[in-house]
């Protein structure tokens, strides 16, 4: 095989991300238009919570500030710790648990919810050292959490999130509705 081919088949290759992961989308969290989650789902159940690429931190240019992953004076998700195979004592989340604040440099500040229902598995802490990470590689090094939906739930999980063809509508619909005269 020529280099060209080689490139060629480099450059088609799916991610990794793509390969192994569904992407599932959560348009407008909690009522705040265009604070949309993304929910990488893998087959293995585990699910990633990132940032949609339309989420208004990743839009203009912004900076990060700090990240906080103290929910509350009693709950903070850096004290989550899980063990075992089963992984015994995570912290338990609905689908509107907060799983962090995250504040930018202009001190507009967003949460980040979950989304889903299970059990927290990890969150990221190498965002907070190199906020730059939730920027630059959002779904793969900038993820905010990972969580693992009971085995009974996990097929039911996605119903109340949209596909990527759902998210992508409902996104082309809001810049409709954005750009019409007031």
């Amino acid at each position: 095989m020529d280099c060209v081919e080689q490139k060629d088949t480099e450059a088609t290759a799916p991610s990794v991300i793509d390969r192994y992961y569904t992407r599932w989308f959560k348009a407008d969290m909690k009522e705040k238009p265009c604070e949309d989650h993304c929910i990488l789902q893998h087959s293995n159940r585990l699910c990633v919570v990132t940032l949609a690429e339309t989420h208004p931190i990743l839009q203009n240019g912004r900076a990060i500030k700090s990240i906080n992953y103290q929910i509350s004076n009693c709950c903070s998700r850096l004290n989550n710790k899980v063990s075992g195979k089963s992984k015994r004592g995570g912290q338990f989340l609905t689908e509107f648990a907060p799983l962090c604040r995250i504040t930018c440099t202009d001190e507009t500040e967003y949460t980040i919810y979950s989304c889903i229902r299970g059990r927290l598995l990890e969150v990221n802490e190498s965002i907070l050292e190199k906020p730059t990470l939730l920027l630059e590689k959002p779904s793969t090094e900038g993820y905010i959490a990972v969580i693992l939906p009971k085995f009974e739930e996990s097929k039911s999980i996605t119903k109340n999130l949209l596909s990527r063809e759902e998210f992508e509508s409902v996104v082309s619909k809001r810049t409709v509705v954005q750009s019409l005269p007031s």
